[in-house]
């Protein structure tokens, strides 16, 4: 979610009205539905950019940012195996400005902005004691929303909400009211979550790039056991607000696991 704080803090200039298209190849695990998409990729990656610039001057000013070299070499190498996987899903991603840093924080969170800026926070790291499987999972699974595109779009769709309560109308023909209506759309995203559908979408594509990159896919089990274990009792995690964990999710990436493993064989191969 703090990818919504950021893009909602740098404001959305212009709409530009590109209608419903699917964003990725289906890969194994397929993941091709048709989405709405009114708002364009430049945009929001642009606008996902200048949070994360802020993100990392506001935390290398307050001396958070990459605190500790060990950590931040081993997360940067697991991104090099998982990036040019990404082709699978999209040709034009393993080109994107990938970006990888840490802040030094007890919270449990990591997310990666539109374009490929990550960004992961020690404490889910170190209080979860991931292996660097587990930490491919987390990093695959970040990736996945940014290759789908999920927060543009939610953008989008919270758009067409306003649009079809009346405030979009003059929107679809007059172009002084657009960016008054994207501001309207975005702000109410601020408090939103990925959708269960976005979620779905992210543990199989994320799965399959974990498995594609050489790491054990059955880590993708081991983790969300972890958050479980990490959510029983008190404040659930940052992290987990917007990733909700449950059994479920467990026995859904369990069934993945007889797709994703061949995969992974063959890169050990």
């Amino acid at each position: 979610m703090l990818v919504f704080r950021f893009l909602a803090a740098i404001g959305i200039a212009s709409l530009t009205l590109n209608g419903c298209a699917t964003t990725t190849s289906a890969g194994a695990v397929g993941a091709d539905r048709s989405q709405l998409m009114l708002v364009s990729s430049d945009q929001l990656e642009q606008t996902a950019a200048q949070g994360y610039t802020k993100l990392k001057n506001d935390s290398t000013q307050n001396g958070t940012l990459n605190k500790d070299p060990k950590m931040l070499a081993r997360l940067q190498a697991i991104a090099r195996r998982i990036e040019p996987q990404t082709a699978v899903f999209r040709k034009d991603a393993p080109g994107w400005k990938w970006e990888v840093n840490i802040i030094d924080s007890n919270e449990l969170n990591a997310f990666c902005m539109p374009g490929g800026k990550i960004m992961f926070y020690s404490g889910l790291i170190n209080q979860l004691q991931l292996t660097d499987a587990e930490i491919a999972v987390v990093m695959g699974h970040e990736i996945a929303h940014a290759l789908r595109e999920h927060s543009r779009e939610q953008v989008s769709q919270a758009i067409a909400a306003q649009a079809a309560l009346g405030l979009g109308s003059a929107a679809l023909g007059l172009s002084q009211n657009t960016a008054a209506l994207a501001n309207v759309g975005y702000e109410a995203l601020i408090a939103t979550h990925f959708s269960r559908t976005d979620e779905a979408e992210a543990d199989r594509i994320g799965l399959e790039l974990t498995a594609r990159a050489g790491y054990n896919p059955r880590a993708g089990v081991t983790l969300w056991q972890k958050m479980m274990n990490a959510n029983q009792g008190g404040q659930p995690p940052e992290f987990l607000s917007s990733h909700p964990a449950d059994s479920s999710r467990v026995q859904q990436i369990e069934s993945l696991l007889p797709v994703v493993t061949p995969l992974y064989n063959a890169s050990r191969r």
